[in-house]
Order: C-alpha cells, then structure tokens, then sequence
C-alpha cells in the first residue's frame, strides 16, 4: 500500500507464497477502516474532488490544520446529488466549519450553503487562475485578453490587503478600458464567448477570493489536498488491475494510511 511493491516482489522478501500474498490482500480488501465518528474538532477544511478516467471521483475533505483526511467518498461525480447527502452525514457527526476552501463547482457550492448557511466559502485561486487561464488560450491574440491573463496571474502574489485592493482596481480599470471592445465583439466567436467567461468566473469568485487575508488558518487554495491527489494518483497506477470494488477499498485504506502517518 504504501510502498507500492508487487505481489511478487513482496513473494521474494517474505519468502510467503504468491497466493498466499493474494489471499491476505483480498482479505484486507474486504475489510473497511476504522472511521471518526465526532468531527467537531474540524474548523478549517479543504474539499476537492479527484477522477479516476472519467468513471468515478474520489471525494476528499481535509482538515486544513494538520492536513488529516477528516471524509473520504468514492462516488459517480462530483456534484449536488452526491455531495449534498455526505455533508449531511458529516454534520451529524459533528462538522461545523468556520471555513471551507473549495474550488468553484456550483452545485458543491449549493449543497454546502444548504448545509451549514453562512459557513465562509474561500474559492481556490490556483483553480480561478488556471480556469481562466485556460480559456483564453496560451498565447491570446488580443491585448484585452492577454492583459486579463496577467491578472489572473498575479492572484498567488496577493498577500494582503494593500495587494488585494490593488488587484480589484487593476480590473475595474481593466474593465473600464476594454468595456466597448468586449461589448463590439461578435457574440458569435470564440474570443468573445472566452472572454465574457473569464470575465464571468472572476465576477462571480470575487466575494470568496479573499478571506484568507482575514484569518491566517483559511488557506487560499487547495494545493495541498492537489498534492496529495498527485501522490495518491502514482501509487494506484502501481496497482491498476484491481477490480472496482477492491479499488474503492483500495482508496479508503489509502487515506486512513495518510491520517496513520505511514508515508
């Protein structure tokens, strides 16, 4: 599990039997981790989603603190259908955030809202930046648009609040100054329907984009739970012929493994 070592590999160590090995692992696949049962020490918490070729998401809420796996879920997507009933779960065991640092997915927002009210929603600026980033392409063509990607590329140097009012005027002066450019694009190319998505993203984030300047345990994004995606990632790839069912087990073990301090 953590070390990543095959079958056979691991046959030659112990000097067990292949089929012995396969016996204990299956068994262990069959098993279900210890899980916390009161969660109302968690203020602080980082929510993202992982897919594993478009047939499953992993669904892993963290502690933003210790950088403990507080929930972990292996469901069909991500979205309000089945994220709204775990947040419910989690709130009956104890989960009341003061914080919750998330990317922009809507729905995941409506389902925590409906959960815990006015809970403080932090929106990730890796996920804005390379959201926005991404649709207006590598190397724009206009100066509208590279100009916008500059900004949004100036999103991880904010820090305080002198740089955040700095960046909010820098795009109403932007906004300013290419108003009647965007307005005289045709609604029918890409350029326009890129930029007024750019333009859109960063409207609706802006309330969310900076509470961590206010509260120094609120992270400004989720880099952290992304790294740990990454990790996760390399070391399934190690053991991609596991059936569906063993590979949700696999996942679960995978975090309790994490909270166990084993890697």
């Amino acid at each position: 599990m953590t070390e990543s070592f095959s079958i056979r590999q691991i046959s030659k160590i112990s000097g067990h039997s292949t089929s012995k090995l396969k016996r204990i692992k299956n068994y262990w696949l069959k098993q279900s981790p210890p899980v916390e049962l009161n969660y109302s020490q968690y203020k602080y918490v980082l929510f993202d989603g992982t897919y594993f070729h478009k047939n499953g998401c992993l669904i892993v809420l963290m502690d933003a603190i210790t950088q403990r796996i507080i929930m972990s879920a292996y469901v069909a997507k991500e979205s309000y259908k089945t994220v709204h009933p775990l947040l419910l779960q989690l709130k009956a065991q104890g989960l009341r955030p003061q914080a919750l640092i998330l990317d922009g997915h809507r729905m995941v927002i409506r389902a925590i809202r409906e959960v815990w009210g006015m809970v403080t929603i932090q929106r990730c600026l890796y996920h804005i930046q390379r959201e926005g980033v991404r649709w207006l392409r590598t190397h724009p063509k206009t100066d509208a648009a590279k100009e916008l990607q500059n900004l949004l590329r100036s999103l991880p140097k904010i820090r305080n609040i002198e740089n955040k009012k700095l960046f909010l005027r820098n795009y109403a002066t932007w906004l300013e100054t290419h108003k009647k450019f965007v307005s005289n694009l045709s609604r029918s190319t890409v350029a326009e329907k890129d930029l007024k998505r750019t333009m859109a993203l960063i409207a609706n984030a802006i309330p969310n984009m900076f509470h961590y300047i206010d509260d120094p345990n609120i992270h400004s994004t989720t880099n952290c739970l992304e790294s740990f995606f990454s990790r996760l990632k390399a070391d399934f790839r190690r053991h991609r012929g596991l059936s569906e069912k063993h590979k949700k087990s696999y996942l679960r073990w995978y975090c309790f493994f994490k909270n166990s301090n084993t890697f």
